[in-house]
C-alpha cells in the first residue's frame, strides 16, 4: 500500500502539490488522472524520494523510499522510459539494475522475454523506438517482482497491440493482489483500465472514488439536440 498525507511541493511562490492525501490500496488498479501540468509527475517523483516534499509524507507498506534495502523488489516504477543508458544494451541495462538489488541474473531474461524484446536484448537502447523503450522500462519495473507497481503514462508510443498488451499486463498483476498505480491524462484510458480513480487539478486532490462511482456522477443520461429542422428531427428519432 501506498499513503500519501499531506504531501506539498513548491517551487518558490509556485505550489505544484497542494496537501494531497490519499491511500493506494492492493488489489486493483488506482488510475491517477489529470492534465498535463497538474502534479502526476511531481507526485510520483516524491513517492520515489527523487523529490523531496516541501511538507507531508509518502510511506509504502510503511516506510519512506529511502529505507527500503532492496527497492526494486518492493516497488517499480516506470517514470522516464528514456532514463536509460543509451550506449548499453537492454540486456545489460536491466543486469545493472538487478546486480544493484541483488537480484538473480536470470530474472532479467525472464522480464525480456514478458515484455517482448528478447530479439533485441544484445542491442544497444539508444537506437530502440518510443514503443520498445516503453517496454524496456516496463521490464526494469518488473525485474525484482515488486508487489507495487508505477506506471507513468504507460501507453506512451505503443502500437494497439502494446496498448492491449500493457492493459491486460496491469489486470492481471492487480488479480494477483499487487498494488498498481498508473497515471493518464486521458479519461478514456482510465476508464478501459482502472478500478479506482485519483483525480488532480492544479495540484489538488479533486477525486478519490470507484470508476464505477466516477462515471456515475460525472456522465449525463441523455442528450441535447437542437435543429431549425424540429418537425423533420422527431421524424427521425
Amino acid at each position: 500500500m501506498i499513503e500519501l498525507d499531506g504531501l506539498t511541493k513548491r517551487y518558490g511562490t509556485k505550489t505544484a502539490v497542494d496537501h494531497l492525501s490519499f491511500r493506494v490500496r492492493p488489489g486493483m488498479i488506482t488510475g491517477f488522472l489529470g492534465p498535463n501540468g497538474a502534479g502526476k509527475s511531481t507526485t510520483m517523483r516524491m513517492m520515489l524520494d527523487l523529490d523531496n516534499p516541501t511538507s507531508g509524507t509518502v510511506r509504502i507498506d510503511g516506510r519512506h523510499y529511502r529505507e527500503l534495502d532492496e527497492p526494486l523488489k518492493y516497488i517499480g516504477a516506470l517514470l522516464d522510459a528514456k532514463a536509460m543508458h543509451g550506449g548499453r544494451s537492454a540486456y545489460n541495462n536491466l543486469l545493472c539494475l538487478a546486480q544493484s538489488n541483488r537480484i538473480p541474473e536470470a530474472r532479467v531474461g525472464e522480464v525480456l522475454d514478458l515484455v517482448g524484446l528478447t530479439a533485441v536484448a544484445r542491442k544497444k537502447s539508444k537506437g530502440f523506438s518510443l514503443g520498445m523503450g516503453q517496454r524496456l522500462g516496463i521490464a526494469s519495473a518488473l525485474l525484482g517482482d515488486p508487489e507495487i507497481l508505477m506506471f507513468d503514462e504507460p501507453v506512451n508510443g505503443l502500437d494497439p497491440e502494446g496498448i492491449h498488451w500493457i492493459r491486460n499486463l496491469m489486470k492481471s498483476l492487480a488479480a494477483e493482489g499487487r498494488t498498481i498505480f498508473v497515471s493518464s491524462h486521458l479519461m478514456s484510458e482510465m476508464a478501459l483500465t482502472a478500478d479506482h480513480l485519483i483525480v488532480i487539478g492544479q495540484g489538488k486532490l479533486l477525486a478519490d472514488m470507484s470508476m464505477a462511482d466516477f462515471i456515475q456522477r460525472n456522465s449525463r443520461s441523455f442528450v441535447r439536440l437542437r435543429s431549425p429542422q424540429q418537425e423533420r428531427l422527431r421524424d427521425v428519432l
